[in-house]
Parts: structure tokens; C-alpha cells; sequence
């Protein structure tokens, strides 16, 4: 694993097409345009699937960038069950890169990946569900994907049991995005996209404002 992510590095840095790559996605991805992924996947024609599959990676290593955009693409570019299956397969992927990134390499590079308040925050979550964290957090639409996988590598829990809650607990989301995304064009997609991004903001201030005032009881 950390032969590949030098690797990875190496290639970043010494090969331009490697270089652009890398530098096109992650502008896509701050752009928050769905459609701007779903142009980016499609110009690269045959291998617009593979690409995609990298992104999801991508994405997991440089967490928080949101991959509701790739679902959505995919289910666009691709329908719903083969862009739904794409997503589901690469995201899984990608968690167990970051289970491993955060086994092998410590907390102390997970915490520059993730950010310390994110990553305590999901510590809570370990401490309140125990072994049952992963397949909750993936249920719970608001607990972000990613930091969770790099904080079950920090855990004493076995690959099999993460990847098995992992798959189960991502699927209806999956599914969901998928089928709103290969529905949905124009101006009712970014209404609905909207609404997503709304929904998942909301909860999250809910859970922050929750979190403290527990803590605050604690303290007390």
C-alpha cells in the first residue's frame, strides 16, 4: 500500500498527463457541478467507466469532496443499475484504500487527510455504536463516507466485517442517487441536487449542535 501511494506521488509529479489528470478532477470537484463531472467522464470515450472508477478513488484519498456528484453522473452517463453498479463497486474500493492508508500509515496522516474535528467527531460515533458504527454511519446520509473508513483502519475491527458493513450499509444510497440521477435534467436536477445538498447540511448542523450539547452535559 505505501509502495503505491509513492507511487502514486511519483506519477503525480514526473508525468504530465498523470499531472493534468489529477488537476482536471479536482477542479471539477470544486466546482460542485455535476454536469461539469458528467462532460470530464465523457471525453475520455471508452474509457469514460475507468475514469470514472479512478475518480471515486480520487475522491475517497482527498476527503471531504463529495462523490454524490459521480453518482449522479454515472447514473447519467451510464443508467441507472450500470452507473449504480460503477459507483457502489469503486466506492468500495475506495474505502478499503482508506482502511488500509490509515492501518498502515497511523492516525496522525489520517488526521491531515480528514482534519482533526472531523475525525474525533467520527470517533464519537465508535465510541456510541461499537462494532455496529460502520453499517449505522453508512446508513445516516449526513456522516461523511470517507473519514469514516479511515477511522475504522485506526480500530481494532477486521477488514471483512468493514467491507461486508461497508457494501450492505451504502447500498440504499447508492440506489437512490442513482435512480434520482438518470431521472432528473435541466433545471429540476440542480433543484433536486439542491435539495440533497440542503437536506445534508441541515442534519449536519443538527448532529454538530446535538454533539456539543452533549459534551457540554458531560463536561458538566
Amino acid at each position: 500500500m505505501v509502495l503505491i501511494f509513492i507511487s502514486a506521488l511519483l506519477a503525480w509529479w514526473y508525468i504530465p498527463a498523470v499531472h493534468a489528470f489529477i488537476d482536471r478532477s479536482v477542479s471539477a470537484f470544486l466546482a460542485l457541478d455535476p454536469h461539469e463531472i458528467e462532460r470530464f467522464i465523457h471525453s475520455y470515450g471508452r474509457l469514460a467507466a475507468v475514469v470514472s472508477f479512478l475518480l471515486m478513488i480520487l475522491q475517497a484519498i482527498a476527503a471531504p469532496l463529495p462523490a454524490f456528484v459521480i453518482t449522479f453522473a454515472n447514473a447519467s452517463l451510464f443508467g441507472a443499475f450500470w452507473g449504480g453498479l460503477l459507483s457502489w463497486s469503486s466506492a468500495m474500493v475506495g474505502a478499503a484504500l482508506c482502511f488500509y492508508i490509515a492501518r498502515v500509515m497511523g492516525r496522525e496522516v489520517v488526521e491531515k487527510l480528514t482534519g482533526k474535528t472531523v475525525l474525533r467527531s467520527v470517533d464519537e460515533f465508535f465510541e456510541r455504536y461499537g462494532k455496529h458504527t460502520i453499517l449505522v454511519c453508512r446508513l445516516l446520509p449526513f456522516v461523511p463516507f470517507d473519514p469514516v473508513s479511515y477511522a475504522a483502519g485506526l480500530t481494532s475491527i477486521r477488514f471483512r466485517q468493514f467491507m461486508f458493513a461497508t457494501g450492505l450499509g451504502q447500498l440504499p444510497a447508492t440506489v437512490v442517487y442513482s435512480w434520482v440521477g438518470s431521472l432528473l435534467t435541466g433545471g429540476t436536477f440542480w433543484l433536486v441536487s439542491g435539495l440533497f445538498i440542503l437536506f445534508a447540511l441541515t442534519i449536519v448542523i443538527v448532529a454538530a449542535k446535538a454533539f456539543y450539547q452533549e459534551r457540554q452535559k458531560r463536561k458538566s
